[in-house]
């Protein structure tokens, strides 16, 4: 039986454990509007980002079509793992695919085929505008959307129905993009034909892609003009063959996703992923972590960067079911103290619910910020638009709940080499939330209020946030006192929810 005494000093051990709504940022002086701060920050050691959001890699938020907005717009998007090893390659590729400078290796097709295999391309990949090549990869013709009719001419052969060579315009290299761009909008193509010396295909530049570079001037991409996107992994027996996949496919970061990462597969994992030859030159995220010890132990492995949030979503039950966590702000602080000068960034992972939060998980010293719930009821993420009482939702559903590791999620719980689904013992629920619209209009109201609590603080650039916030903790009644109170809301603005789901 325990003492009162030990009970007592046990008792007198335990620290208290914050969270965003535990806390207050001071107002500071301030000589900084919000629209001259600056949003870049750090991903990885290596990878920047144009603004400190990154979506989550659930299943009912990141697939491609996530993936590719939050590039865009400056961000990055993290595809999930509930997937085929081929599939979650294919939407990787889709991404990568999606806005380029000059494509490699583009998508081609023979002249002996038939439309059958055009109208495939175009039903799978996109591609209204494929080039023909023969066997040895000379380019010989273009077949577009125009220069068929479906479903008449599915039996027909390409060579019969193909623009010839003498009518597409190609350009030789050596050329530069910017180059390639004047001929572009010269010649008012929509496609333009890169070749060797002797006329073998080597990349097409596309009038789709430069107008898009002039609408998303903030777009993350890499060295190649391409869009960045990562992909999540585990520590599951397929891990291995899926990470060699994804690097084919051409995958930035892999993001090694456990709900508990400071675990000795964990580290196992990013040793074997940093010092595998054909994957080490792809930047690695590790986490979830809450505690100094777990991002040190991450960092020591060679991750470079920490996911950090163990219980925090809106959708996790894992405080309630295992006992374990840790509030999401002390947590962080303790994270960034295990970072210590490592340059290794810091990733706030869960309980985001408003602009404001963010700024807060900024202050602690995060880098960056993934976000689930605030992005899943988009039309961006996967999943059809559900009506209920006449509102329109989305389902959203945490990656431990026994849907979610039915469909593969288990081994992220620990419970990957469990068969029969009656034994899983799930760690999250299924829910629904309310369909917001674009990706975009709400990546817009987040960072806006990140720009003004920017402005609050006096900070620049989020470099700059950590030195120059100080925070309060509040009670009950301030938390109160800091939503809207004492009136009916009649309107509700594009940036706060008076009703959460």
């Amino acid at each position: 039986m325990m003492s009162i005494a030990y009970f007592l000093t046990i008792l007198a051990r335990m620290k208290t454990a914050l969270t965003f709504d535990d806390v207050l940022i001071i107002p500071n002086y301030s000589e900084v509007l919000p629209k001259e701060v600056n949003l870049q920050t750090h991903l990885t050691r290596e990878i920047k980002l144009n603004i400190p959001i990154v979506s989550s890699p659930m299943d009912t938020v990141t697939e491609h079509e996530m993936a590719i907005s939050m590039a865009l717009n400056g961000g990055i998007g993290i595809i999930h793992k509930n997937l085929s090893v081929e599939e979650q390659s294919r939407q990787v590729a889709l991404v990568k695919r999606f806005e380029n400078g000059f494509i490699d290796n583009p998508v081609t097709i023979l002249p002996n085929q038939y439309i059958y295999d055009v109208a495939k391309i175009r039903t799978e990949l996109g591609y209204k505008k494929v080039p023909i090549v023969d066997e040895k990869g000379i380019l010989v013709g273009l077949i577009t959307e125009l220069d068929y009719f479906l479903p008449d001419d599915l039996s027909k052969k390409i060579k019969d129905v193909m623009r010839p060579l003498k009518e597409i315009v190609v350009a030789k290299e050596p050329i530069t993009l910017k180059q390639a761009n004047k001929i572009i909008k010269e010649r008012k193509l929509s496609i333009l034909h890169i070749v060797d010396r002797r006329g073998k295909l080597v990349s097409i530049v596309t009038r789709k892609d430069l107008e898009k570079n002039e609408q998303y001037p903030e777009s993350v991409k890499d060295s190649q003009k391409r869009l960045r996107v990562g992909a999540a992994i585990s520590v599951g027996s397929d891990a291995y063959e899926r990470a060699v996949s994804l690097v084919g496919a051409g995958v930035d970061v892999f993001v090694v996703d456990t709900a508990h990462g400071h675990s000795k597969g964990v580290i196992d994992m990013v040793k074997l992923l940093k010092n595998d030859e054909q994957l080490k030159a792809v930047e690695v995220i590790a986490g979830n972590v809450a505690t100094a010890e777990g991002a040190k132990a991450l960092i020591e492995a060679g991750a470079d960067g920490v996911k950090v949030g163990v219980g925090p979503g809106s959708i996790c039950t894992t405080r309630i079911i295992s006992g374990a966590g840790m509030p999401q702000m002390s947590a962080l602080i303790s994270a960034v103290k295990g970072a210590g000068k490592s340059g290794v960034p810091i990733i706030a992972d869960g309980g985001i619910k408003y602009s404001g939060d963010i700024v807060k998980a900024l202050s602690a010293g995060a880098q960056c910020v993934v976000l689930g719930g605030l992005l899943a009821g988009t039309h961006e993420s996967p999943g059809e638009v559900e009506y209920y009482e006449g509102r329109m939702y989305k389902s959203y559903r945490g990656m431990g709940s026994l849907e979610a590791m039915k469909e593969g999620a288990k081994d992220r719980y620990g419970q990957g080499e469990q068969n029969n689904p009656e034994k899983l013992v799930p760690e999250g629920i299924v829910g629904r939330v309310l369909y917001r619209g674009s990706v975009t209009e709400i990546l817009f109201q987040l960072c806006g209020g990140i720009r003004s609590g920017m402005g609050y603080i006096g900070a620049k650039t989020i470099s700059e946030i950590v030195h120059k916030a100080e925070m309060v903790k509040i009670t009950a009644s301030g938390l109160k006192e800091s939503h809207p109170h004492d009136v009916q809301i009649t309107k509700e603005a594009p940036n706060y929810q008076a009703i959460r789901i």
